[in-house]
């Protein structure tokens, strides 16, 4: 089962914060500067992490991972937002 995910991160290392720049794109869409939604398997979300855990340094660097719950559930208008309008990207496969 797919679920949605809020990764939120603070890395103070520039070097550090491009690579999980970098390894964060591969796996969901950016939103806000440190921020990305992520529509991940649970098999999907271990390899991120493990994958995270490989980048930062444990004692100066922090990244946040909410659940909001599966795509079926979590709704456009969950969000609140204030000034620019949120837009939820819903990913759709496309048959070719």
């Amino acid at each position: 089962m797919r679920k949605i995910y809020l990764v939120c991160y603070d890395i103070s290392d520039d070097k550090r914060l491009r690579k999980t720049f970098k390894k964060m794109n591969g796996y969901g869409d950016h939103l806000q500067y440190s921020i990305f939604q992520c529509e991940l398997s649970e098999k999907e979300k271990i390899q991120l992490i493990t994958e995270l855990t490989e980048i930062i340094h444990h004692k100066e660097d922090q990244i946040l991972i909410f659940t909001l719950g599966t795509p079926e559930r979590y709704k456009n208008n969950d969000t609140i937002a204030l000034g620019k309008p949120y837009e939820f990207n819903e990913r759709r496969a496309i048959v070719v």
